[in-house]
């Protein structure tokens, strides 16, 4: 998502929009002394408390879903560009599950007729008209990066940015093999919200008190724009959804998911 101010106002409609195209369902409680089942997401960002998430992750032993496009980071490069082969080598050996978030990072903002779609830029109504073909290259630009840094490929999964979907473009991408996930109401971080009115405390609260099984959780790897960093309480977040019996499984632990992509 990007992270510019008219977003919060725009929220509440998108949001319905996106939930009425990318259905969740709930999942049975894991096996074992877990309650309840939740699944974390986690989006690229700017790029600066990488680190800082994964040894949370690490810490937890909790294993995510990421989702990866190649964007703008804090310290000049992008997020898939060569300095991040690491980075990402390590989150793959560690047992994460990863999907695409497209490459560019853009916007889909509307079907034109039946064989394409608009994509733009955040913040721009001018941008390209995406045939079924250059959707699926643009979301498996990001996988084949992915499989030169890691010797594996993406899951069969994506997230569109902002979570805006037109039917084209759900179609397309399922054409080219991959499935939409989307995240729980419960489950928005708020990472992206302003600060002084959504302060990082109240925020983990909420999500504690609201949080249900099979919820799909979304944070990201960066926000530009909020100035209180939300990230540093992702610790907090884990601890008291573990003491309330849940556990957390990757995205492609659900059934629904694994279909081998084409």
């Amino acid at each position: 998502m990007r992270r510019g101010s008219s977003w919060v106002g725009a929220w509440t409609a998108a949001f319905a929009g996106m939930l009425l195209l990318s259905v969740i369902v709930p999942t049975k409680a894991a096996a074992g002394n877990c309650q309840a089942t939740v699944y974390l997401t986690i989006d690229t960002g700017h790029m600066a408390p990488a680190e800082e998430i994964a040894a949370i992750l690490k810490k937890h032993n909790v294993k995510a879903t990421f989702f990866l496009a190649n964007e703008r980071t804090q310290r000049g490069d992008t997020s898939l560009a060569p300095a991040w082969t690491s980075f990402w080598k390590a989150r793959a050996d560690e047992g994460h599950a990863f999907g695409t978030h497209t490459w560019r990072h853009w916007y889909f903002r509307g079907d034109v007729g039946a064989e394409k779609v608009r994509y733009a830029p955040w913040g721009s109504k001018v941008g390209e008209e995406l045939s079924s073909e250059q959707v699926c290259r643009e979301l498996r630009r990001s996988d084949d990066v992915f499989k030169t840094m890691t010797g594996r490929a993406m899951d069969p999964i994506w997230r569109a940015p902002g979570g805006k979907l037109t039917p084209n473009t759900i179609k397309f991408a399922e054409a080219c093999g991959y499935k939409h996930v989307a995240w729980s109401p419960a489950g928005f971080s708020g990472d992206e919200l302003p600060s002084e009115k959504y302060p990082s405390d109240r925020l983990i609260k909420n999500q504690l008190k609201n949080i249900r099984d099979g919820d799909i959780l979304l944070w990201h790897l960066g926000i530009w724009s909020r100035k209180d960093a939300l990230y540093p309480k992702l610790d907090n977040l884990i601890v008291g959804l573990k003491e309330k019996g849940f556990c957390f499984a990757r995205i492609t632990d659900r059934a629904e998911y694994q279909t081998a992509r084409r």
